[in-house]
Parts: C-alpha cells; sequence; structure tokens
C-alpha cells in the first residue's frame, strides 16, 4: 500500500490518477459517521461504521483474506480463533467479536469447514 495520494477531482478519476489509497477512508471520519447514526437511532450502522473504522487500518488483502475466512465452509474453528486473536492485537475488538459470533454460529449451523 503506497502513502502517496493525489487530489480527487474529476479528472484525475477520469485520467486514472487515482488509487484505492486515495480513496479509503480515514478511521476519524467513520467514527464521526457512527456518532451520527447512533445520534439518528441506528445503532446497527453505527456498530458497521466502527467496524469500518477498525478495518481502514488494515491492508486491503488482509481484510479480503478476512472475507473469505468468513464464508461458509471456508475456514476450521480453530483458524477463526487465530483470525480473532490477530483482530485483537491489532486493535480491532469489534471486528473480533463479529469472528467469534460468526464461529459460533457457524459451529451450531454446521458451516465450518
Amino acid at each position: 500500500m503506497t502513502d502517496i495520494t493525489v487530489d480527487i477531482t474529476v479528472d484525475n478519476a477520469v485520467d486514472g490518477k487515482l488509487g484505492l489509497a486515495d480513496l479509503r477512508m480515514d478511521p476519524a471520519a467513520l467514527d464521526r459517521q457512527a456518532a451520527v447514526a447512533e445520534r439518528g437511532g441506528n445503532p446497527q450502522l453505527a456498530e458497521n461504521f466502527r467496524r469500518a473504522a477498525e478495518l481502514a487500518t488494515i491492508d486491503d488483502e488482509e481484510v479480503m483474506a478476512l472475507y473469505e475466512a468468513l464464508r461458509p465452509h471456508r475456514s476450521t474453528a480453530a483458524e477463526l480463533e487465530v483470525l480473532r486473536t490477530s483482530l485483537i492485537d491489532r486493535g480491532a475488538p469489534r471486528c473480533a467479536a463479529l469472528v467469534e459470533q460468526a464461529a459460533a454460529a457457524y459451529a451450531r449451523r454446521g458451516l465450518l469447514r
């Protein structure tokens, strides 16, 4: 992932000068959106924004691997536990809790590998 960014303009978009790093959301902005959603009476959306703020600090390939691991029949309970622990270690406790909830639901429904 590169730290070089360009201004977000129509010209830069048309010219192909924008990359994923230019479009990445700032965790603080996502936290502010969470606060707005919560004040607006939408706690589920607020929690989604807070998880997104945690994911915004993780490399794109690792986020895609997380999504892949959470697909049914892709991971064992042990693999999901390793993933949960790694998210805690990275400062992503909300995402870790989601993995824990998914692991429990997958175990109940026979969706683990």
